[in-house]
């Protein structure tokens, strides 16, 4: 089995400690590495010098915008693709249709889409949507109706309850089209991912968790006709011995301040989303005694997420253990990993010259020709 390895592209500003960035505000803080350009296009190089397939791009009020941040860096790479996150209710279909279609051709196929139906309403008013949870989700299932259908070079028209659309096209036919990145635990969410799917993302829970998630989702795939991939958002501590890493992971312990746990945690219990309920419930809000308490599965460390929404999870060991891990989330179905660590770019050369080279002999990803190495000078460190 051969998997995809993806990093994440930090838009919001890095640093050495995740309490620098606590996802919980739509003001910018002052993170040590602010999202310039330069310093992206040190992320971002490394990430491609690595082997790394794509990148997640994230959304929302809190970082910069992903559509426009990637688009400027296509320039500055030359093979590494860009998984855009965007919000289906922010656009029109017809109009993301060819967004789409003309990165695919300026970039030369680099683009990757991840749908994000949005399970925070007071992030959701700011753009000025007021569709509850389910209506959200509802109204995702028809635009991504409308895209497949401007792409398909024919002018389209659909009817539906959030949508009135006549003509649909694109200028272009994308190719190749974009595969489409999609996540969602609800009940709501989970059909539309199997209607409209090409992989289906989860955040990090332990391995039977994750197993019977993508069991389900697997078989509402199957009632559609249609067959997913899955993939997996995960961060990531290796180093060359277990104790090195864990002592990273205590590192980051150390730095969080209660207040800033007890906010990120009020913040988290008013959202929507099913996932982040199951992310918070890993840990329960609980700082437990020191980084060790909060390893809830050999290897995988829930302390991200006492102050990081969305994926709070973390691989920590040495590469082999992290390799293990990795390894065992493959036998329950995962074919993507979409990883990342702080700060961004350190991380990303840990697990690239440390993880991956174990994944290669175990014949997980291919050893690969090694690429024109980075020029890191733009920026430093």
């Amino acid at each position: 089995m051969s998997i995809e390895l993806h990093w994440f592209l930090p838009t919001h500003g890095d640093g050495r400690f995740i309490a620098e960035r606590p996802h919980v505000s739509p003001i910018a803080a002052a993170s040590p590495r602010q999202p310039d350009i330069d310093y992206l296009t040190q992320v971002a190089q490394a990430a491609e010098h690595l082997g790394f397939t794509g990148m997640l791009t994230p959304t929302g009020s809190w970082c910069q915008d992903a559509w426009l941040t990637t688009a400027a860096l296509l320039a500055r790479t030359k093979r590494i693709k860009f998984l855009v996150a965007f919000r289906p209710g922010v656009l029109s279909p017809t109009l993301a249709a060819q967004m789409a279609a003309t990165y695919q051709q300026i970039s030369g196929g680099r683009l990757l889409l991840n749908i994000v139906t949005g399970g925070e309403s007071v992030e959701q008013r700011r753009f000025g949507d007021h569709l509850d949870h389910d209506q959200r989700y509802a109204r995702t299932d028809e635009f991504l109706s409308v895209l497949r259908a401007a792409w398909s070079g024919t002018p389209a028209d659909f009817h539906g309850e959030h949508y009135e659309i006549e003509g649909a096209r694109t200028y272009s036919v994308p190719d190749p089209e974009p595969p489409i990145y999609f996540g969602g635990s609800s009940p709501a969410a989970l059909p539309v991912a199997a209607k409209h799917a090409d992989v289906y993302l989860t955040w990090g829970e332990p391995p039977a968790a994750v197993a019977e998630k993508v069991a389900t989702v697997r078989a509402i795939g199957e009632k559609y006709g249609r067959r997913l991939r899955f993939g997996i958002r995960l961060h990531t501590i290796s180093r060359d011995r277990s104790e090195q890493a864990w002592a990273v992971a205590q590192d980051l312990y150390d730095a969080f301040d209660p207040a800033d746990v007890a906010q990120a945690q009020e913040s988290f219990a008013r959202s929507e989303s099913v996932g982040q309920q199951r992310m918070a419930a890993l840990h329960g809000g609980d700082l437990g005694d020191d980084a060790r308490s909060l390893e809830i599965y050999p290897g995988l460390w829930s302390g991200v997420g006492l102050v990081r929404g969305g994926a709070g999870t973390a691989l920590v060991g040495s590469h082999a253990e992290v390799a293990d891990l990795i390894e065992q989330y493959t036998e329950v179905g995962i074919e993507e990993f979409v990883l990342s660590g702080y700060p961004h770019l350190e991380e990303a050369y840990w697990f690239g010259e440390g993880v991956r080279p174990e994944l290669a002999r175990r014949g997980l990803v291919g050893t690969g020709s090694e690429p024109e190495r980075p020029n890191l000078r733009v920026a430093a460190l």
